[in-house]
Order: structure tokens, then C-alpha cells, then sequence
């Protein structure tokens, strides 16, 4: 048996109000989160025959349902202009890591989210992009305490079937919490 189904197996065995709530602490009462979403096929057909700035138009008045990533990470709204875009987030518990802060993959899909988001405003209609690579730089943890945090993304540069983006996150005061860069293939009807 792997370390994996053993750990799955012990956890499974012992009811949720049973397991250890931490070092001499007081059981806690178990946190809950529900949320609904779109279908993302709705979505991506809705914007298929879109420019980049038409499609996050459509978004922002809800003539087009937010993709689903936004509603599983609990971004909030955002913003746009060509070549640049800005998502928001106010970290929570379900955001964290076995550390007691915001896990590294949330940082990485925000800042990938940005990343792209900025790349698909610079493009016409019938064409796409995916992301290639994503490099991150954590310079400090996110907590609670944090506050709501943005994500900036901006196009370096767009070529025929590459771009470069980069993004950042930052609190409300400016202060710089990741880093990124991502190239993005740029995908043109043959």
C-alpha cells in the first residue's frame, strides 16, 4: 500500500470532529464553502468569434459567464484595457497551505490568469493563445491579515506566435507580494 492510500484510508477512518485540531487546541467548528458555476464550454463558445477586447466587454457586463476558475479561487472582478488586465482577491482560509498562509498555487494561477488575460486583449477574433511557461518569484506570504490583493498582468511583447507577459500582486498599500513571467503560443487560423 502507498504512503498515499495509507493517509487517505487513516483520514477517512476517523470522522472529521475526531481528528486532531492542532497542538492543545480546542476543536474548531468545521469550516464549509459551497459555490456554483457556468458551464465553461458556454463560455469559451460564447467567445470563439470575439476579439480579446470584445470578449472581456461581454464579461464584464455579464452578457458572457465569468470562466469557473474565478468562482473555484474566489477571484474577484476585474478590469481591462488593451494589453493589460487586473484581477482581485481577498485571501481565505480555503486559500491556505499546511503553512498557515496562502499556497503557492493560488499565487501561480493568479498570476498566470493575468498573465494570459493580458496576451487574449491584444487578439483578434479566431485567435487563441495557451500558455507556454510560467515563472514565479514569491517574495512574501499572503494571510487573512493581507487584505484584498490585486493581480496585474501586462504584454511585453506580441509577436505572430509568441508573447511575453509579466504580472505582479499587490496589497493596497503597493507593496509587491509575487512576481512572473509567461510566454504565451499565439495560435492564427492557417
Amino acid at each position: 500500500m502507498t504512503g498515499t492510500a495509507q493517509f487517505d484510508q487513516a483520514r477517512a477512518a476517523v470522522p472529521r470532529e475526531e481528528r486532531p485540531q492542532g497542538r492543545e487546541q480546542e476543536p474548531t467548528a468545521v469550516r464549509e464553502r459551497t459555490f456554483s458555476w457556468d458551464d465553461p464550454l458556454a463560455t469559451a463558445g460564447a467567445g470563439a468569434g470575439l476579439s480579446g477586447l470584445e470578449f472581456f466587454t461581454a464579461l464584464a457586463e455579464g452578457r458572457i459567464p465569468v470562466p469557473p476558475i474565478m468562482d473555484t479561487l474566489d477571484f474577484a472582478g476585474f478590469s481591462f484595457e488593451e494589453g493589460r488586465v487586473a484581477f482581485r482577491l481577498t485571501p481565505q482560509e480555503f486559500h491556505y497551505n499546511p503553512l498557515g498562509s496562502v499556497h503557492g498555487g493560488v499565487y501561480a494561477a493568479l498570476l498566470d490568469t493575468a498573465c494570459g488575460c493580458a496576451v487574449h486583449t491584444k487578439l483578434p477574433a479566431g485567435v487563441f493563445y495557451t500558455s507556454l511557461d510560467l515563472s514565479v518569484k514569491f517574495l512574501r506570504p499572503m494571510t487573512i491579515a493581507t487584505g484584498t490583493v490585486t493581480a496585474e498582468g501586462t504584454v511585453v511583447h506580441i509577436g505572430r506566435r509568441t508573447a511575453l507577459a509579466e504580472a505582479r500582486i499587490v496589497d493596497a498599500t503597493g507593496k509587491v507580494y509575487a512576481t512572473a513571467t509567461s510566454s504565451c503560443l499565439i495560435m492564427r487560423p492557417e
